[in-house]
């Protein structure tokens, strides 16, 4: 899905247009994938627009960048507020938010030294369902990827790194070319992982099943809220090891991720879910989750946080 751009981008500070958002092309960050990013889903509530359990991003974020020893040059509350304000500045109701921080133009040895320059950028834009509308009312096709994710101990996949992302670049890739939605990938030991870029839920007899931190996957904030509403509705969450079959014993399956929220899996290699399409209990959470943005899910756990309203903003000022 191609980006639509906005007016402004936040960049080390200062709010500058769109267009002006350029790097140099030595930065270390695009020669060797050292960024740390996030990705936030900001939705038009009732009470005006709420990044979806933005602070938790922005911390995941700065553990990114702990895990690779990346000093960002600002407090998480600085970037918190920085994200209200680029999504006020371009007088977004909804927004798919993209903080980025990476080591910079001055040092390309593969390990950058101290005094490498760590740049942060924040973005704002219109983004709709990942996966496709129809997609994520109706289910996706989707296949098991011949590329397996890296092993514990050679990257640390509980980072949302982008050197990560080539891993899931094979995996979409190879998926699409073969005329499927999204690619499930195995970890290292041949049990399932995750998504190119989502977590996996499996539901059997009522109970949901989803691969642990332990299968190479990045533990998903939407994974989390997810297992959290799915608990609330009274279903048992179990995180284990999960072989390749129950693919095709499922009687439902589904994806989750900020850009792909709830999308339900309708099919597998040619096989199809028992559901064929959007199962009862993957809807039920659709609901609740999409509810918490129309009002009708009450918000017990604070996790929308409000960006305020639009305001007329000077491109050089200081967010």
């Amino acid at each position: 899905m191609s980006i639509s751009e906005a007016d402004y981008i936040w960049r080390d500070g200062q709010i500058i247009p769109w267009a002006e958002a350029t790097t140099h092309v030595l930065s270390h960050g695009l020669h060797y994938g050292t960024s740390m990013f996030e990705g936030i889903r900001v939705y038009d509530t009732p009470d005006g627009p709420c990044g979806f359990r933005l602070t938790e991003h922005i911390a995941r974020l700065f553990a990114s960048a702990r895990i690779y020893a990346m000093d960002i040059p600002f407090e998480e509350k600085e970037l918190v507020a920085a994200c209200r304000k680029i999504v006020q500045v371009n007088n977004l109701s909804s927004a798919y938010l993209r903080p980025i921080a990476f080591f910079g133009y001055g040092d390309i040895g593969v390990a950058p030294g101290p005094d490498a320059p760590v740049n942060v950028a924040i973005a704002a834009f219109p983004w709709g369902a990942y996966l496709g509308e129809a997609g994520r009312q109706n289910g996706v096709d989707v296949c098991v990827s011949s590329w397996r994710r890296p092993a514990p101990g050679t990257l640390p996949m509980g980072a949302k790194a982008a050197g990560n992302y080539l891993s899931s670049f094979l995996i979409s890739r190879e998926a699409k070319r073969n005329g499927y939605a999204e690619g499930i990938a195995m970890d290292v030991d041949g049990r399932l992982s995750e998504g190119a870029g989502e977590n996996l839920f499996i539901v059997k007899n009522n109970t949901l099943y989803t691969p642990p931190a332990s299968a190479s996957i990045l533990s998903g904030i939407t994974r989390d809220s997810v297992m959290k509403l799915a608990k609330n509705m009274g279903y048992e969450v179990r995180e284990e090891a999960l072989p390749r079959e129950i693919l095709y014993v499922a009687d439902e399956l589904f994806f989750t991720g900020t850009a792909a929220e709830i999308t339900p899996i309708r099919s597998v290699d040619g096989t199809k879910t028992h559901a064929k399409g959007c199962g009862p209990i993957t809807r039920k959470l659709q609901d609740a989750f999409f509810g918490l943005f129309n009002g009708k899910t009450e918000d017990t756990e604070g996790w929308l946080e409000p960006i305020g309203k639009p305001v007329s903003e000077e491109v050089s000022n200081v967010a």
